[in-house]
């Protein structure tokens, strides 16, 4: 029943925002512009591959995860550390609503994520990044994208 309740929340949230979904090679100029490309030692075929395990490059995508919290936007951000729903329990580390990481801009979500890399354990706090990317060659992320 509070799933229920929790998923009827969260589409009352979506209805209002626009879904976008990037390509590959318009999140890799966006996250190179950015300065995402070997942001702590992590090449930016390590930041495209991530986001595509975590969202598939989608903007309002929104996990619920079986604690309550929710996982928001393009890298999937969540809410009981990083970012604020209103719950005062948060602890919002990256100091930014929910909402904000699950619009077009990805400004917020890129300052979040520089943030988790950079205080967390790099990109290991996503397990998209741990299972499809740790470890392997990412050169082929921005292949044909015009980006160096």
């Amino acid at each position: 029943m509070k799933a229920a309740g929790i998923l009827t929340l969260i589409g009352c949230l979506v209805t209002g925002a626009e879904s976008k979904i990037y390509t590959r090679c318009k999140l890799a100029k966006i996250f190179s512009r950015a300065g995402l490309d070997n942001y702590w030692g992590f090449s930016l075929g390590n930041w495209i591959c991530m986001a595509y395990y975590e969202s598939g490059y989608n903007t309002t995508a929104q996990t619920v995860l079986d604690d309550g919290s929710i996982d928001y936007g393009i890298f999937q951000i969540n809410s009981f550390a990083w970012c604020r729903r209103g719950k005062l329990k948060e602890n919002n580390h990256c100091h930014v609503a929910c909402s904000a990481l699950i619009t077009d801009d990805l400004t917020d979500a890129i300052i979040c994520a520089r943030k988790i890399v950079k205080e967390t354990q790099g990109m290991n706090y996503w397990q998209g990044w741990k299972k499809h990317c740790e470890g392997r060659d990412l050169s082929e992320w921005k292949k044909g994208c015009e980006v160096s």
